[in-house]
């Protein structure tokens, strides 16, 4: 016969006392715990580690959806990459009509979709509708680029103007960022207004042209100036890190073409030690670790133009990179570790 009393799950057998498994699996969490707050208390782990860790030890669900983002936005790059190259690869082939007909349909179906389901405007920050909206988004714009390139290298309906273009694309840019609050749409209405006042990577080469840091000192102080503007009155003011960002490149990129002049940089060092500065207390007092990094790399690369200025060894020039690059690698580092374990 069966006896509970020495039969049951509880009691003694022949091999000592059963287990819960359920209570050695809280057991071994709170080791781990123990462990990972020791860890933290000592500074080898962050905070955002040791959640990240605490979760994982106890089975607990873990976002993706920052990789995610990524990802998908790099995916409509990608697609938007590959539709460019089919239209210049087989446009003679495929024909003007059937090229325009696809594009059209596709930055139709595009704005359509957006339009059709963008919630009420306001001056805060919106919640995107769907989880597939602001790609929809990104893929229109970049269409819109690639059929406005098309319609002009086929036809020149403006005959080669392409300062209309880009002031025409940064005014719609703007708009569709602010009516749908879409931050990498700004990126793109200020690279397109970047170029409408002359910036481009192409002509950044002849950099003893002073039209061109003029034009660059112009655009920083303009949307510098705008961009605060807007933030303080309070129309979607979580864009003004954006502002800021495009800023600081440009600006930094027109202080360094000033540095590499052979002639007169003096003074182009001066200013470009004095943003690397502005940019290093924004970053610190603002907990922002990208403007850290710009007055780091920025300033590695002016001081470096002006140290092996003259220098014709090769061998101690790579030297000099080899190992300068690395002490610069791992200072980013530790500082962003600080950074997160102040966070």
């Amino acid at each position: 016969m069966y006896d509970e009393e020495t039969h049951g799950p509880n009691q003694v057998t022949g091999f000592g006392a059963a287990t819960d498994p359920l209570s050695l699996e809280n057991e071994d969490f709170m080791i781990i715990l123990a462990h990972l707050e020791q860890w933290r208390e000592q500074g080898a782990i962050s905070p955002e580690q040791y959640s990240l860790l605490a979760n994982l030890s106890r089975r607990e669900p873990i976002s993706l959806f920052l990789g995610l983002n990524v990802l998908l936005y790099a995916g409509v790059l990608a697609f938007v990459a590959g539709l460019g190259w089919t239209v210049t690869t087989w446009s003679k082939q495929m024909g003007d009509v059937l090229v325009l007909a696809i594009l059209s349909t596709i930055l139709a179906a595009c704005f359509w979709y957006c339009f059709s389901r963008a919630p009420a405007w306001s001056l805060a920050e919106t919640v995107a509708p769907t989880a597939v909206f602001d790609y929809v988004l990104y893929l229109g714009s970049l269409v819109w680029c690639i059929e406005l390139a098309y319609l002009e290298s086929r036809f020149h309906v403006l005959s080669g103007q392409w300062d209309l273009y880009l002031l025409a694309t940064a005014v719609l840019f703007f708009f569709l960022a602010y009516r749908f609050d879409n931050r990498f749409v700004l990126s793109l209405a200020l690279s397109s207004l970047a170029g409408w006042f002359g910036l481009k990577i192409s002509h950044w080469p002849s950099h003893q042209d002073a039209v061109y840091r003029q034009c660059a000192l112009l655009y920083c102080l303009l949307v510098g100036v705008g961009g605060a503007i807007l933030q303080r009155r309070g129309l979607k003011p979580h864009f003004f890190g954006t502002y800021l960002n495009i800023v600081a490149n440009v600006l930094f990129w027109a202080l360094l073409s000033g540095v590499f002049n052979q002639e007169g940089y003096g003074v182009w060092f001066l200013a470009l030690v004095l943003a690397c500065g502005t940019s290093l207390a924004w970053g610190l007092k603002r907990r922002q670790f990208a403007f850290v990094a710009y007055a780091a790399i920025y300033g590695y690369v002016g001081v470096s133009s002006i140290l092996i200025r003259g220098i014709n060894d090769e061998t101690a020039v790579l030297s000099y990179f080899v190992i300068t690059a690395i002490a610069m690698l791992v200072a980013l580092v530790l500082i962003a570790r600080r950074f997160g374990r102040a966070a």
